[in-house]
């Protein structure tokens, strides 16, 4: 085993907001974490799911994160489906360099509405208004070795199809 990942860190988040003393709470836990981690050889990575996507002092959990981790001991994995709230992930893998291990892929599409508290439809990658070819282009940049198709089986069939026909 070479990688190891959290889905999301532990903190008190209450109508998507949390606390600054509980965001480097948990940054200086899983720091603690990545340095066991790498002390077996194993890299640790952060998904991010509800406490990454809270508001803390008016800025997105996610990126604070980004500023408290050690780069060295602690990765992320972009989950492309949290894209709507975390943001652009070219925008991430060209900023942090080489801070991303991993990508989760779904089909996004930006210009589907989304009713309070709903999920967009879910879609195939390829079939989304992504640009896919840019993305993988920065993922590289970000430093993403790993990629997972993470959709139902009716959407995952097409969007590898689509994924087969890129070149980059």
């Amino acid at each position: 085993m070479t990688q190891m990942g959290t889905a999301s860190l532990d903190g008190p988040v209450q109508h998507g907001v949390t606390t600054m003393d509980a965001v480097k709470k948990a940054a200086d836990e899983y720091n603690k974490i990545g340095e066991a981690a790498a002390a077996a050889g194993i890299q640790q990575f952060l998904h991010d799911e509800r406490f990454e996507m809270s508001k803390v002092d008016g800025r997105l959990t996610y990126e604070v994160l980004l500023e408290l981790l050690d780069a060295r001991l602690v990765k992320m994995q972009f989950q492309m489906s949290a894209m709507r709230v975390v943001g652009d992930p070219v925008m991430y893998f060209t900023k942090y360099p080489g801070r991303f291990i991993s990508m989760h892929l779904q089909g996004v599409d930006l210009k589907a509405p989304v009713s309070a508290g709903m999920r967009a439809p879910g879609v195939a990658v390829g079939k989304d208004s992504l640009d896919w070819p840019k993305i993988f282009t920065a993922a590289k940049t970000g430093g993403v070795k790993n990629y997972f198709v993470e959709q139902s089986w009716d959407l995952t069939v097409p969007g590898v199809a689509y994924l087969k026909t890129l070149n980059v």
